[in-house]
């Protein structure tokens, strides 16, 4: 067989094996946002903290779907997300308990939990407290050393944030606790040229420990109100960059952790899906304010109304076989955002 009938072979069964994971209707994945106020302004972020924490009724309807669905499901995931997750603590206690005494239930199922932090907020009794509710694994976000990172990862009230994050890393490290902590390091044409010398210092300061990784990542341009006097890395000389910093944070023949990027995202999966704090169901943490990305709500009860046609849009990948669309439904999706929601119960994720 030539390599090219190879390579069609390898992506035909990756792609039927995806499907088929996508498609299991005893797998469900839910990124939760218990608010969408963030004690952080990073100068590239997106989202315009215009909703506040998860209220009563969301946080009931939440738990009735877990209600309703646990019973078929082998894998429950949950994803918590935000703004900043951690300013809404009772909220994660409150459906995190629910979840983990019907799981007890449930000898079968499989449940995991992550969290997305600014871990300005991750002191190391928070982290050994979520970890007793299960969510295991945080990806903290850096920017590069100290005065660099403090330039664009700026709290709310103007301050830097490095030096408590780095502590409370520290601190995780230092601990015994059964988590994993991905750090995703940003880069920018601001911070490129500093970037062997910190990922040397992640190395040799977290790397030992296998409970962390490193996930390199360009910023982008992602609809912030400052994306028009961002500096960003261009798509041609990113893959250059990429190739030279993994190679420093896990030098060839090493086993240092390089956290792998899926194939296909978590919006094109129709087991996958966000609940924001205000109980509008949607399918990217990153259209937050596309109102294509409003594909329906959920009720007090636990069922959960989806508009068929805008839903199907972020699933467009799998039949189109495209693995550019699988891997980011959001780039060039159809407008389909201007008409009202078409809402009706979707046994995707309800058991009407």
């Amino acid at each position: 067989m030539n390599s090219s009938r190879k390579s069609h072979s390898k992506s035909a069964k990756l792609f039927a094996d995806e499907l088929t994971s996508s498609l299991r209707d005893d797998s469900l994945h839910l990124i939760l946002l218990p608010t969408e106020k963030c004690n952080f302004r990073c100068t590239y972020c997106y989202e315009d903290f215009s909703i506040g924490r998860m209220g009563p009724q969301v946080v009931e309807g939440v738990k009735r779907l877990i209600d309703r669905r646990i019973d078929g499901l082998r894998s429950l995931s949950v994803s918590w997300f935000g703004g900043e997750p951690l300013l809404a603590l009772p909220v994660i206690e409150d459906i995190s308990t629910h979840i983990i005494e019907r799981a007890a239930m449930m000898p079968d199922l499989t449940y995991s939990a992550d969290m997305t932090t600014n871990a300005y907020l991750l002191d190391r009794s928070t982290a050994e407290h979520l970890s007793r509710l299960g969510i295991s694994e945080h990806q903290v976000s850096l920017d590069g050393p100290q005065p660099l990172h403090d330039r664009t990862r700026v709290q709310a009230n103007g301050a830097g944030s490095f030096h408590r994050i780095w502590e409370n890393l520290l601190a995780i490290r230092d601990s015994d606790l059964p988590v994993g902590v991905v750090l995703r390091v940003h880069v920018t044409p601001a911070n490129v040229h500093s970037m062997p010398d910190f990922l040397t210092e992640i190395r040799e300061v977290f790397l030992g420990d296998s409970r962390f990784s490193v996930l390199l990542k360009p910023v982008e341009r992602l609809g912030g109100p400052r994306d028009g006097e961002m500096e960003v890395i261009s798509h041609d000389s990113w893959p250059a960059i990429l190739e030279n910093l993994e190679g420093i944070v896990s030098p060839e023949g090493s086993r240092l952790p390089i956290h792998p990027t899926p194939e296909v995202c978590y919006a094109s999966r129709p087991n996958s899906l966000m609940i924001r704090a205000n109980g509008i169901v949607g399918k990217c943490t990153v259209a937050l304010t596309d109102p294509r990305n409003a594909v329906g709500k959920i009720n007090p009860d636990g069922t959960v109304d989806i508009d068929n046609h805008r839903f199907r849009t972020w699933l467009r990948g799998w039949e189109s076989r495209d693995w550019d669309v699988l891997s980011c439904p959001a780039d060039g999706l159809p407008g389909t955002g201007s008409a009202p929601l078409q809402l009706g119960p979707t046994r995707l994720v309800s058991d009407t």
